[in-house]
């Protein structure tokens, strides 16, 4: 059994008490095999064999997904499932993030969202996504498509542009009463779209933004999107999603924007001014760090250019995302 096939049976087993013991094992094989991160820890001047403690670990900065092939090998991987690929920058530059099981990221992100939410059995799903439909590549589309197949209903699908259809949908499926839930999972900007020029009743229903306007329209807080939402679709909260092209998990709020981290996830906040100041919960807001687990073949300890608080519980909030001129410390120069 290779040493990769031994973490991901370790993966199947992960739980709360033994998260920091197999986030530090992955550390280890990561500094090892992944070329790009090991480069990086060295070019800190960081001897990987020292590093004991989950704060001490060196996070990969978000942008390197958009330069660099970040792949572990322990073993040669032959052939990739699947690429996926995020929405292009101004630079028209995008994060590619390589999957040799797109399974394995299919059964985990189910695994997530049933942890949460209950069998997709129990649900009717109507995806409203029309900027990740247009582009190949996204790990959301990848997701949705498969959780839709997972309800075994004809009635889950997806909406383009047409947003009158989705409606008729959700009330013919209110008429209809047979007994599924419904989920409308919608990108921010079309969901307000929705609320703002159709007359809509989503009462009873899940309303679950992924967040982002995709240079759609103005970016607002997440605060002022559900008050907007709540009130144009007539839904007590919102539910949200966070995920994103560099990740292969998830974590789900149902209210208030503040999310929980799945079983193989732990966010941790750094200082603003110091990247390496990183602590697991702290009252003012501060730089995201994502350990995602599910990451083995790729990169676990990811420094996102998100902006957020951590709660005691490890609860998370998300601001806001710095702007370019605002990120400091490492980043691609030391290449």
């Amino acid at each position: 059994m290779s040493e990769r096939e031994r973490l991901l049976k370790k993966f199947d087993a992960l739980n709360g008490e033994n998260f920091n013991d197999f986030a530090l094992a992955l550390f280890q094989y990561q500094s090892k095999y992944n070329l790009v991160y090991k480069k990086y820890i060295t070019a800190l001047k960081i001897d990987s064999s020292t590093i004991h403690d989950l704060r001490s670990i060196p996070f990969l900065p978000i942008d390197f997904f958009k330069q660099h092939k970040i792949i572990t090998n322990s073993v040669q991987i032959e052939k990739y499932d699947a690429t996926f690929e995020s929405s292009g920058t101004g630079s028209g530059l995008s994060s590619k993030h390589f999957v040799p099981d797109l399974n394995y990221y299919l059964s985990h992100a189910q695994k997530i969202f049933e942890l949460h939410y209950g069998t997709l059995d129990d649900f009717v799903i109507l995806a409203l996504l029309p900027s990740y439909l247009e582009r190949k590549g996204s790990s959301l589309v990848a997701m949705v498509d498969d959780f839709i197949k997972k309800t075994n209903s004809s009635d889950s699908g997806f909406y383009l542009y047409d947003l009158h259809k989705l409606v008729d949908k959700v009330a013919e499926l209110k008429a209809k009463n047979n007994g599924k839930k419904i989920i409308v999972w919608g990108v921010s900007f079309a969901l307000l779209d929705l609320a703002e020029n159709h007359k809509v009743d989503f009462t009873d229903c899940i309303v679950m933004e992924t967040g982002g306007m995709k240079g759609r329209r103005k970016e607002i807080t997440r605060e002022e999107l559900h008050r907007i939402l709540c009130d144009g679709l007539h839904v007590s909260n919102i539910h949200s999603e966070y995920g994103m092209t560099e990740l292969l998990s998830q974590s789900y709020s149902k209210g208030d924007g503040i999310f929980q981290p799945s079983r193989s996830m732990k966010i941790m906040v750094r200082e603003v001014n110091d990247p390496f100041d990183i602590k697991f919960s702290d009252r003012r807001s501060g730089g995201l760090n994502v350990i995602d687990l599910a990451n083995i073949d790729s990169c676990a300890f990811i420094e996102t250019q998100d902006v957020g608080l951590v709660n005691e519980d490890g609860s998370f909030k998300v601001l806001g995302r710095f702007d370019n001129s605002d990120i400091r410390g490492c980043n691609l120069m030391v290449f």
